[in-house]
């Protein structure tokens, strides 16, 4: 990591790293370094996610047999990890945006 990479940050206690096929790890992993060394990444890796924030967006991760969401922001000092789940269907879950904006906002304000 370069002094100039912003940190990840995964809400501790509330995020888990899911159990990605190694293919599919990898393919995080590259993602979420090109972020940190402040690309912007577009379809079809990202998605922005405004109804969490203005600064929100999605991953899209294809395993074996799922495709993983990985929601993050991008704040000033770090990329912050907000949820990283399984989406079944195009619509992200309510319970996912309304969960990722209260953590969002505890972030914010801690």
């Amino acid at each position: 990591m370069r002094a100039s990479d912003k940190p990840l940050v995964w809400l501790r206690g509330e995020v888990k790293s899911p159990p990605f096929c190694r293919e599919a790890r990898i393919e995080a992993g590259v993602l979420l370094r090109r972020l940190q060394r402040g690309e912007v990444l577009g379809m079809p890796h990202a998605k922005p996610m405004t109804r969490i924030g203005n600064s929100c967006s999605e991953l899209r991760i294809v395993d074996k047999d799922k495709t993983w969401r990985i929601i993050y922001s991008i704040e000033s000092e770090a990329i912050v990890i907000l949820d990283v789940f399984t989406k079944k269907t195009q619509k992200t879950p309510t319970r996912v945006i309304d969960l990722c904006i209260a953590r969002l906002k505890a972030y914010r304000n801690a």
